[in-house]
């Protein structure tokens, strides 16, 4: 779907065709939402986009920014978490959109459903004075601005989810705890490879190099750039977080494991002497010199088994003194 308005002071106009407001005075702002390949090749031949920089809209190409003769070329990711296979999984998708800026005019290309751009167009179309009366770097720092911010609801969930992890690691070795901080730590690491080249994306415009950022813009630009600096330290943090949470559920697994075989090591070692004890009197040797009394001996088998007895009593009284047990 292609929106097209020109502005040039307090009010918008809505364009059906693009060639008319690619003429027409003022501001020319172009979106396309769920751009499809008609949609792109009819607005890349009106304002006369390079080939490359469609082939990087369709392709995987990484966060940059790149300047062409007539306009500055920004490739951003629109990133959102959607649901996975389990109630707790999540996966980082990604949706490149596109922002030329030209001398007079604005395009952006999105290859997603209408987002956060939509809505500063629709600001646009209400009226909206901070936009309207400036030009076209601006409406582009607007759109890059409501990306950005969507990374920060992004981390608020991961968050989210941190805080379950960190309450369970504690209480629980269950091999779903595991796994949830797997696919937490995950998500993290595809976030951060669209971080960082977004923030090198964005530093290019803060420092004003693009001939079509004016100089009143590079503050809004520089903002941005602060904004995407706090995020990808915030996503370290939360990596540090994760990796913490992970070794906590290592060490509660590994002491889990440590009680379990000091309890069958006590009980081993109470069992080997009465093992020794019946092994001796299993051999049954009643005949020779070297016969053994004890097997012809009335009150041999209930004093042996009343002597196991207490020797087994004694030692398990021993384990727990030593809080063995």
């Amino acid at each position: 779907m292609i929106s097209a308005l020109v502005y040039a002071g307090e009010e918008a106009v809505a364009y059906d065709d693009l060639t008319e407001a690619r003429q027409a005075a003022g501001t020319t702002w172009v979106h396309v939402a769920e751009a499809s390949d008609e949609e792109v090749s009819a607005v890349q031949s009106a304002f006369d986009l390079h080939p490359l920089a469609i082939e990087d809209m369709r392709g995987d190409a990484r966060a940059k920014t790149e300047e062409f003769r007539e306009y500055t070329f920004v490739l951003l990711k629109a990133i959102s978490l959607t649901p996975g296979e389990t109630t707790f999984e999540k996966e980082v998708t990604t949706r490149p959109v596109g922002i030329f800026i030209g001398r007079d005019w604005v395009v952006t290309l999105g290859t997603g459903p209408p987002g956060p751009i939509q809505r500063v167009m629709d600001a646009a179309e209400r009226g909206d004075e901070r936009l309207l009366q400036r030009g076209p770097d601006f409406t582009a720092c607007r759109a890059i601005d409501v990306i950005v911010d969507a990374y920060f609801d992004l981390l608020d969930e991961i968050e989210t989810d941190i805080e379950e992890i960190e309450e369970e690691v504690t209480v629980s070795t269950d091999s779903e705890t595991i796994e949830k901080i797997n696919d937490v730590r995950r998500d993290l690491l595809s976030f951060r490879k669209q971080v960082w080249p977004a923030r090198e994306a964005v530093g290019l415009l803060a420092r004003g190099d693009p001939k079509q950022i004016q100089p009143q813009t590079e503050k809004y630009f520089r903002d941005i750039y602060d904004h995407l600096v706090q995020i990808a330290d915030l996503t370290e943090t939360y990596r540090d977080l994760v990796s913490g949470a992970r070794d906590i559920y290592l060490n509660t697994v590994s002491q889990s494991t440590n009680e379990v075989m000091k309890v069958l090591t006590v009980v081993a070692t109470i069992f080997i002497p009465l093992t020794f004890v019946a092994g001796i009197y299993g051999m049954n040797f009643a005949g020779g010199p070297y016969n053994m009394p004890e097997l012809g001996w009335r009150f041999g088998y209930p004093a042996a088994m009343l002597g196991m007895i207490l020797m087994g009593a004694i030692m398990l009284l021993h384990f727990r003194r030593r809080e063995y047990l």
